[in-house]
């Protein structure tokens, strides 16, 4: 069944509203829940942590649940429609809390409220998520066309999480008259609106062909894994990295909050989310494809990874010597950065796909959905380690948070302010440096192998067909 230019627009609009949704979360939460409405930062993030972990296990179950659906809608979109529409009222929920009063009268109200919010949302964001990339097989059985829609979904994932990036402070700002905590609330219920709208264009249109579906349980994710030491390398690389991103992400807007400060700090952040997030996809899409004209995967791998440690460098050099008040030279140092990042998603996928044919050769046995399966499992459970980092490091540098009853920025201390520099640059370049390390150390499928690996499969392919038995 060959796709038509509707089937691809649709899931790509998809992919921009589930993301959009994803990328508020993400970002925003440790700074709404600490910062505005006045919880721990320790507290909340243990609660993220939990939360991430228990979505991460989560996810083989809900795979299993779809692959034992049979509806006259189809295995997918049932659950598609459903997820989406509970996940928008509990975003909602979640951007809609009551603060901290200032005796703390509820403040144990407010934990409960959260802990349970977060972990509904978690719940309901898997039982859309994970049906919308498993239904890519089921749209098309033409390999280029699964190729095309794989490349379609994660792009326009990028865009969604871009325009989260480029709008939510602002729009904020403006929405809530200033108060950041009705900002967010109004901001969430438009976010919300969009996700169900894009996620209904997307199921009306993309239609399902009958098919069988295997899905991984957590057991088999990690027999696979373990049995292939190459699998078990690149997985410890996408730890790394995504714990490196995650760490920013929920660190920089405390950074241009209360570092750079003013009254335009907004826009200030703003305008570097805009540029940081445009260098990431650059990286992507252009960067990527001129390094590897000349230079293996393995060589750009290190480099990339060289070089964004070299960019945090840069950064916290500027906020050291004070450079940073001038707001435009952080972005050379983050474009260097992101666009870092953007390379080294691409390479980690790449190297992911090229450890299942290592472990096919190896054990004898293809585990290609059980390994990409693991890479959402690990990157889940990257961003709640990251996340409750975050929590005890606000906690420890004494970072006072500015809550919806203040007029004005809190004032920190200069003690503060040194601390929030260092968790946001010494941190990332201690775990990318790991990386750097661990990788050189015990990664071997270089390009040669790859080929040589691929040789023998197809040798081997050829010579099953030409001897059924």
């Amino acid at each position: 069944m060959k796709l038509t230019g509707r089937q691809k627009a649709a899931f790509g609009i998809g992919a921009v509203g589930k993301d959009m949704v994803y990328a508020l979360s993400a970002n925003y939460v440790m700074y709404y829940y600490q910062d505005i409405i006045g919880l721990s930062p320790t507290f909340v993030g243990l609660i993220l942590m939990i939360a991430r972990v228990f979505d991460a296990f989560n996810d083989p179950f809900m795979g299993i649940l779809v692959a034992k659906t049979k509806t006259r809608w189809g295995r997918f979109r049932p659950y598609l429609v459903s997820g989406t529409v509970l996940n928008a009222f509990v975003l909602y929920a979640l951007f809609a809390a009551p603060a901290v009063r200032p005796d703390q009268s509820n403040l144990g109200t407010v934990m409960a409220y959260f802990s349970v919010i977060y972990i509904l949302w978690g719940m309901t964001y898997t039982m859309m998520d994970i049906p919308y990339w498993s239904m890519i097989p089921a749209i098309t059985d033409t390999p280029a066309d699964t190729e095309n829609l794989s490349v379609i979904g994660r792009t326009c994932a990028g865009v969604g999480s871009a325009l989260i990036a480029m709008l939510t402070v602002l729009s904020v700002k403006m929405l809530g008259g200033g108060s950041e905590r009705i900002g967010f609330k109004w901001f969430a219920l438009i976010v919300s609106v969009i996700f169900i709208v894009t996620e209904v264009v997307c199921a009306a249109s993309v239609k399902e062909r009958d098919t069988e579906m295997k899905t991984a349980t957590i057991g088999e994710m990690f027999r696979a894994l373990f049995s292939n030491d190459q699998a078990i390398v690149v997985v410890v690389a996408i730890v790394l990295v995504n714990s490196a991103l995650y760490l920013t992400s929920n660190l920089i807007i405390y950074f241009f909050k209360y570092d750079i400060g003013g009254s335009n700090w907004q826009g200030a952040y703003t305008m570097f989310s805009t540029v940081g997030g445009a260098f990431q996809i650059l990286g992507m899409m252009i960067g990527y494809p001129i390094l590897r004209r000349k230079q293996t995967n393995t060589s750009i791998f290190k480099k990339t990874l060289g070089a964004a440690v070299f960019g945090y460098l840069l950064i916290l050099a500027m906020c050291l010597t004070g450079l940073s008040s001038t707001v435009f030279l952080l972005y050379i140092p983050g474009a260097i950065v992101f666009a870092s990042n953007g390379i080294l998603t691409v390479l980690t996928t790449v190297f992911l796909s090229n450890s299942v044919d290592y472990g096919e050769i190896k054990t004898g046995h293809r585990e290609e959905s059980v390994i990409f399966s693991m890479q959402t499992f690990v990157v889940k459970l990257a961003s709640g380690v990251s996340v409750f980092i975050t929590g005890i490091g606000l906690d420890a540098i004494g970072l006072v948070g500015n809550t919806d009853a203040e007029s004005t920025i809190a004032q920190q201390a200069e003690s503060t302010l040194v601390g929030l520099r260092l968790l946001m640059t010494i941190m990332p370049m201690v775990v990318l440096t790991a990386a750097l390390f661990f990788f050189r150390a015990k990664f071997k499928l270089t390009d040669d192998i790859v080929l040589e690996n691929a040789k023998i499969l197809k040798e081997k392919n050829r010579a099953a067909m030409g001897n059924p038995q």
